[in-house]
């Protein structure tokens, strides 16, 4: 594993470059949010830029080809938009043949869906990154087969170390560690000074694992002038509303743009992560600390991966109501407290700049294209294709003949 920090340098000649993402784009989410702010990046650095994916709607940039529809889908505990239909894998399929990329960069490349076909088409040298971390029910199940499409991969990247432990459990391999990014120029008009609404943001996906519920429960007793912002909706959303709907100080504001949650970010004066785990990444926190908005999170491994209790976040004990109404209470009324944290949110948030995670990812497509690769040597695709096919059957047949044969 190789840890990369500063950016590899520039090159004068541009580069066309697919982004494969396996879910929804017109959907919020972080690998979407990332895969979309990259583009932006790498095509202000002046390289040719397609984003392929799932689109429900309207594609959200003029550069992003959609794919079709996604259909929710469970995915370890939460539900993913992916598409993994056969028309979705035949626009992909032509996309790829069609636009004579020199790269594929494809994002949580096992996904079904666009992110495996491009595998199993490899019509370039494929750059990968891991997002997930925790367990992956498909990676262990299905194992000899994600680890047969994974050999197309010639450089994998992760965003962190508990993406990066996820991967090498079930695929092996060697890997780079990548953090995630931010676009920081989004940011930079904050006034420092602008005065706060006392209010708690929430910005996540309405299941257990977010810990909505937990944050619910603790903003309860908290002072009756505390306002509370809910973004978004999921499973929980309509027991959550009814149960909480006596609370005029609650406001469910739904699905939002990426405009209208800079503007909740730069008025809140508190943003609250109370996730439960499965997280890899603390990207929105990052995005809090840009905005100069006080962080109160969980002491999860994937935040702790950017974030220190005491120095740029208040981080507490996961699914524990008082020690994060005790954490809020603190953020709201210390005002030195406040901001001796975001003044080191926004240092911290400077280390992750997009544009720098362009540079990397920049150099890592040149050497890819240049023949540096750590995957086996490939095969043909009707060889992959075939050798996929026998283990699908033989691993159909296992699980048969375990049924018949108690």
């Amino acid at each position: 594993m190789t840890q990369i920090s500063e950016p590899l340098g520039r090159h004068d000649e541009s580069l066309r470059v697919a982004l494969i993402c396996p879910y929804s784009l017109t959907i919020p989410g972080g690998v979407q949010g990332q895969v979309l702010g990259l583009a932006r990046a790498l095509r202000r650095l002046g390289h040719e830029v397609r984003v392929l994916g799932p689109c429900d709607g309207a594609p959200p940039e003029t550069y992003v080809t959609p794919l079709g529809d996604s259909l929710p889908t469970a995915v370890n505990g939460s539900i993913a938009p992916l598409a993994p239909d056969p028309s979705a894998a035949l626009r992909t399929i032509r996309a790829l043949r069609d636009e004579e990329f020199d790269v594929l960069h494809v994002h949580e490349p096992l996904s079904p869906g666009p992110s495996m076909t491009t595998l199993l088409m490899r019509t370039a040298p494929i750059v990968a990154t891991f997002h997930a971390a925790g367990d992956s029910a498909s990676y262990r199940y299905l194992n000899s087969i994600v680890r047969n499409l994974a050999n197309s991969i010639d450089l994998r990247f992760a965003v962190s170390k508990d993406a990066l432990q996820l991967a090498e459990r079930y695929l092996g391999g060697e890997y780079e560690v990548l953090p995630n990014g931010v676009e920081l120029d989004r940011y930079l008009d904050v006034d420092p000074g602008q005065p706060r609404q006392r209010a708690i943001f929430f910005c996540g996906r309405h299941e257990p694992r977010k810990g909505l519920e937990i944050l619910l429960k603790a903003h309860h007793d908290l002072a009756e002038d505390v306002e509370l912002w809910i973004a978004s909706d999921g499973p929980e959303t309509a027991r959550l509303m009814r149960e909480w709907s006596t609370d005029s100080r609650i406001h469910w504001r739904g699905r939002i743009s990426d405009t209208e949650k800079l503007d909740l970010l730069r008025r809140a004066a508190v943003f609250c992560a109370p996730s439960l785990g499965g997280e890899s990444f603390g990207v929105v926190l990052l995005e809090a600390m840009a905005s100069g908005t006080t962080v109160v999170a969980s002491a999860i491994d994937g935040y702790q991966n950017v974030a220190t209790d005491g120095v740029d976040a208040l981080l507490c004990t996961p699914g524990d109501v008082e020690s994060l109404r005790l954490a809020l209470d603190d953020a709201l009324h210390d005002d030195g407290l406040r901001a001796r944290l975001t003044e080191s949110g926004r240092r911290r948030a400077d280390e992750f700049s997009m544009v720098s995670l362009a540079d990397n990812y920049v150099a890592a497509y040149r050497r890819a294209i240049g023949g540096e690769s750590t995957a086996p040597v490939k095969r043909s695709f009707s060889s992959r294709l075939w050798r996929l096919i026998r283990a699908s059957v033989a691993l159909l047949r296992r699980r048969l003949g375990r049924r018949m044969n108690p």
